[in-house]
């Protein structure tokens, strides 16, 4: 089972991912460029933390 990945886009945009590449990747900082499903354009997102998917 695949594990999902709340995030956020650089338009506000909140939506889970299957694959958030690079997520281990430290020095490159959290951010990573993926297609919104809102905007259906690329973006930089984040993930979101854990306090603000519980709201």
């Amino acid at each position: 089972m695949m594990e999902r990945t709340v995030v956020r886009c650089a338009e506000g945009h909140v939506f889970s991912t299957a694959s958030f590449p690079m997520q281990k990747a430290d020095r490159l900082g959290p951010g990573r460029l993926i297609r919104c499903p809102r905007c259906a354009r690329m973006r930089h997102a984040v993930p979101v933390g854990l306090e603000k998917q519980q709201r």
